[in-house]
């Protein structure tokens, strides 16, 4: 009777917990280049009605499209240079493909929303390293659709962060006014061969 009676005062004693957010979802995607290519894996959180999704992408991939796979060495010799440096993609979507930056998601006007995404989002975000190092975003760009795709997407750019270190992305929306989310980043890019 005790137990029983501990056991009712804990369930019901405990603060209300409210959370929006759906569990976390996780989803493996690959970025190949010329036959090189790498897996990463995309945290995904539902709030509401809209999807938050955010990916690693390596570095190696984007100085690969840059300078192509005859330049391998021009491309280690880079890496090695900016191995400290994070590239997170960012996206966000309504589940019923509605543009997100009308006045309705977000209470600016379209442009204003626009210009939020392109200019204001960088201090929404910063990175927590597994040493307890909190790293402030040094850098957004905003990749403009044109109301094409059925989402908006960022790049999040961080410095100064060992590249075997496990990171946790914090974002606290002040856009769409959905709270603080936290994206865990346990595994490191994984090159694959193709």
């Amino acid at each position: 009777m005790f137990c029983f009676l501990l056991f009712f005062l804990f369930i019901f004693c405990e603060k209300e917990k409210i959370t929006t957010a759906k569990d976390l979802e996780i989803r493996v995607r690959y970025f190949n280049l010329e036959k090189i290519g790498w897996k990463s894996r995309t945290y995904i959180q539902t709030v509401d009605d809209i999807v938050f999704a955010a990916t690693e992408v390596p570095i190696q991939y984007y100085l690969l499209k840059d300078f192509g796979k005859d330049n391998l060495a021009k491309i280690d010799s880079l890496y090695e240079e900016n191995k400290r440096e994070r590239i997170l993609e960012f996206t966000f979507q309504q589940q019923e493909e509605k543009d997100l930056l009308t006045k309705s998601f977000t209470g600016l006007d379209y442009t204003d929303a626009v210009k939020y995404m392109s200019f204001g989002l960088e201090k929404d975000f910063y990175v927590v390293t597994s040493k307890k190092d909190t790293i402030a975003c040094s850098g957004v760009t905003f990749e403009r659709n044109y109301k094409i795709a059925p989402y908006q997407r960022v790049l999040l750019f961080f410095s100064g962060i060992d590249p075997n270190e496990k990171i946790q992305l914090v974002y606290t929306d002040s856009l769409f006014r959905k709270g603080t989310l936290k994206f865990k980043f346990k595994d490191p890019n994984t090159q694959i061969a193709l």
